[in-house]
C-alpha cells in the first residue's frame, strides 16, 4: 500500500488539472478525480508491474471524463428548477401543426396535376413565373391562372377540412 501512495499521490495535482480542463467545472472534476483514485486503489492489483503508473492512472481518468461528458450530452443541460425559466420547462404543442401539415398534404394531393405542378414549382421550389412557364412549356399567363386556381382550391379544401373537424360531431355515450 505504501508504494501505491508513493506512486499515485504526486499525480493528484496533475489529475485535478486535467479533469478541470476536460470538464470545465471544478466540483465535477474533483468528484471525477475521487472516482479515479477509488478505481486506482480498488484495481491496484490489476495494473502491470512493469507498466507506467501515471499513464495507467491518466487513462482511467480520461475514460471516466469521456463517459461523464457523453452521459451529460445524453441527459442535456442540468439547470436547478428554481433557476430555470418557465419557457425552458415546457414547449409548445406540436400536434396541431402536424395535423395542419397533414391536411395541406392531402389537399395538395387532391389538386389536379396541372395546378399541383404549378403550385409546387412556384411556392415550394421558389421559381419565378417565367421559370415555371419554361419548365412546364406553357405561357406565363397560364402559370398565373393555374396558380390562382390552385391556391383558391387549396384554401377552400383546408377550410372545409377545418370546419368539418371542428364541427357538429355528436359523441355517443356508452353506459
Amino acid at each position: 500500500m505504501s508504494d501505491l501512495v508513493q506512486m499515485v499521490q504526486p499525480l493528484i495535482p496533475g489529475l485535478r488539472r486535467y479533469a478541470r480542463t476536460m470538464l470545465r467545472d471544478a466540483s465535477t472534476a474533483d468528484d471525477l478525480v475521487q472516482d479515479c483514485l477509488e478505481r486506482v486503489v480498488g484495481r491496484w492489483h490489476q495494473r502491470r508491474a512493469e507498466g507506467d503508473v501515471a499513464a495507467w492512472t491518466y487513462t482511467i481518468l480520461h475514460n471516466l471524463a469521456i463517459n461523464h461528458l457523453r452521459g451529460a450530452k445524453r441527459r442535456g443541460l442540468h439547470v436547478p428548477l428554481d433557476d430555470s425559466e418557465d419557457t425552458a420547462l415546457s414547449r409548445p404543442p406540436e400536434q396541431e401543426n402536424a395535423l395542419r401539415y397533414r391536411d395541406v398534404v392531402h389537399a395538395m394531393q387532391a389538386l389536379p396535376d396541372d395546378q399541383r405542378s404549378v403550385l409546387l414549382l412556384v411556392s415550394v421550389e421558389d421559381m419565378s413565373y417565367a421559370e415555371a412557364a419554361k419548365v412546364l412549356d406553357v405561357p406565363i399567363g397560364t402559370v398565373m391562372s393555374r396558380l390562382a386556381r390552385a391556391r383558391e382550391r387549396l384554401r377552400r379544401s383546408i377550410d372545409e377540412g377545418f370546419h368539418a373537424s371542428s364541427g357538429n360531431t355528436k359523441l355517443r355515450s356508452v353506459k
